[in-house]
């Protein structure tokens, strides 16, 4: 076999396979995204002339309370960041204070930097404690409470007001009470150990034990998940050309078809003499 024979066989090999290395490179790096919950309504519509169909996930009402700092505060207030959310009350004596510490390591891991998974900084995560006892944690209770957990106040909210509004978004809104696994959430008292994550379009994405450590890492590694999720209201640009990569691989394929049939209509001509 000729020098050329041999160079237009490896072209031709070589295009496939760094293909391949390329797609196999970015499924090795690709993230599992926590999954939805709480759908709204299943929509079907029909593209070119195929049936799609779309689940319209639950987005969080609004709710206005009041913040430790006596602020009056709105969830949507919250813009572009990822919010994880908690249940409280400050006379507890039961797991209310490990939740509110574990909640408070969580801050600080984020205020430091983060790890080696590249966690989002303080920035882009609020973190929101509702009061189950609003009639008595006042803002000033909940400020002491928080003071003596060093919450830092900028990015954690911990919130009282009206318990019918309160209530109503725990079993409306978040509905906690479907993922509850340590028995029946009480409607009049709900004393839950749980957390809730909650996306940038305030879609729910999880349900966590706060009081166990490994759901506590999955809340942290889905936290940083989420920061790599598309903007599908603000994408990002593609990192490349679509159009210039198109032309670039049919330029490419075309020189490695005329070379190989040039290469082999030489090696006919010299066959025949």
């Amino acid at each position: 076999m000729s020098k050329k024979a041999l160079v237009a066989i490896c072209i031709a090999v070589l295009i496939p396979f760094v293909s391949y290395l390329l797609v196999k490179t970015a499924s090795d790096n690709a993230v599992l995204m926590p999954r939805h919950y709480l759908p709204d309504s299943v929509v079907t519509s029909v593209t070119d002339g195929k049936m799609h169909t779309d689940t319209v996930w639950h987005k969080l009402a609004d709710i206005r309370l009041i913040n430790q700092l006596g602020d009056t505060v709105n969830i949507y207030d919250i813009k572009g960041k990822i919010v994880v959310a908690d249940f409280i009350f400050t006379s507890c004596g039961y797991i209310c204070p490990k939740l509110t510490q574990n909640m408070a390591k969580l801050q600080q891991s984020f205020l430091k930097g983060g790890d080696p998974m590249k966690k989002p900084d303080s920035s882009i995560v609020q973190f929101v404690s509702f009061t189950i006892d609003p009639e008595r944690d006042s803002v000033a209770k909940l400020k002491k409470y928080a003071d003596k957990f060093g919450v830092d106040h900028d990015n954690w909210w911990m919130l009282t007001g009206s318990k019918d509004s309160i209530y109503n978004y725990i079993f409306e809104q978040l509905k906690v009470d479907k993922y509850e696994t340590e028995g029946p959430l009480d409607s009049n008292f709900a004393h839950t150990q749980r957390f809730v994550l909650i996306d940038k379009e305030l879609n729910v994405r999880g349900y966590y034990k706060g009081l166990d450590s490994l759901s506590l890492g999955q809340l942290a590694k889905d936290i940083g998940a989420l920061t790599l999720e598309k903007d599908y209201n603000n994408p990002e640009p593609l990192p490349f050309d679509p159009m210039q990569m198109a032309i670039f691989f049919a330029i490419t394929f075309i020189i490695v078809v005329v070379v190989t049939g040039i290469l082999a209509k030489n090696k006919r001509k010299e066959e025949k003499k």
